[in-house]
């Protein structure tokens, strides 16, 4: 068996891959402290909560923290004797190399749901990731990731609020009844729902203009099912889309690489 891990600013999840269906997805906190066998007894005692006792005999990760791949590194050999395979290495083959301006890197998290858009969708895609950043990853007709967009994550943004002006509370993100706010809440629910389906319907739009052709959008990440309610921002959602890019690397590797 498979065991995708996806490591983010924020959470780190962990997705167990049987060959056809994913058996379960845990998620925890990325903390760049914690030890290989910290992560074992973790990922050991949520498993049997499941009640599933999985043979994993591979393992790959996608990190946009360096830090932390030493312990996830070390928790892969050391519990499962598998050498990691590991995004954004040289080592990693990809199934498309991305096009973009020469020294340049790219995310792993994008090379990432690149493939894993491309094998499900074909391509001429946007894939709106909402994370603690939320990016606009382009992928051409071919699967190559050509490049894209940054912006703040929707949380960030709230908390940014939050932090820099006194006045303003922490608040939770949903989508408001009105635009118009009538207390403070709902005023600042408002600018960051609102605001952040103005940013994504007008970034597509531009990016379709740039390319000058018809592009599907594809929306992933937690918050990307709130920003469709009732919006027509997304051609489709997926949930799973960065955990199966990651089947899909590990398997071109299996076929054409050191694996």
């Amino acid at each position: 068996m498979l065991l995708c891990i996806d490591c983010g600013n924020t959470n780190t999840v962990f997705s167990i891959w049987d060959g056809a269906r994913f058996l379960c997805t845990l998620r925890t906190s990325t903390e760049h402290q914690r030890t290989a066998d910290q992560y074992f007894v973790w990922f050991t005692t949520l498993v049997e909560h499941h009640g599933i006792r999985p043979e994993i005999t591979d393992v790959i990760i996608s990190s946009t923290v360096p830090r932390v791949v030493f312990n996830l590194r070390v928790f892969a050999d050391r519990y499962f004797n598998a050498r990691p395979l590991v995004v954004g290495r040289p080592d990693c083959l990809l199934p498309h190399p991305p096009r973009v301006d020469a020294g340049s890197g790219v995310g792993p998290d994008r090379l990432v749901n690149t493939a894993g858009a491309f094998d499900r969708h074909g391509g001429d895609l946007i894939v709106v990731d909402f994370g603690t950043a939320t990016t606009f990853d382009v992928v051409a007709q071919d699967g190559a990731y050509i490049g894209g967009v940054i912006a703040p994550g929707v949380n960030l943004s709230l908390e940014a609020l939050h932090m820099a002006a006194a006045a303003l509370p922490h608040v939770d993100i949903t989508k408001p009844q009105r635009v118009v706010g009538t207390n403070t809440v709902a005023c600042m629910q408002s600018g960051i729902f609102w605001g952040y389906v103005g940013l994504i319907r007008e970034l597509c739009e531009r990016i379709r203009g740039e390319s000058d052709r018809p592009m599907k959008v594809i929306g992933t990440g937690g918050l990307a099912s709130l920003f469709a309610s009732g919006e027509v921002l997304f051609d489709t959602i997926e949930d799973d889309l960065t955990m199966h890019g990651l089947t899909v690397i590990h398997a071109y590797n299996k076929e054409n690489g050191p694996l």
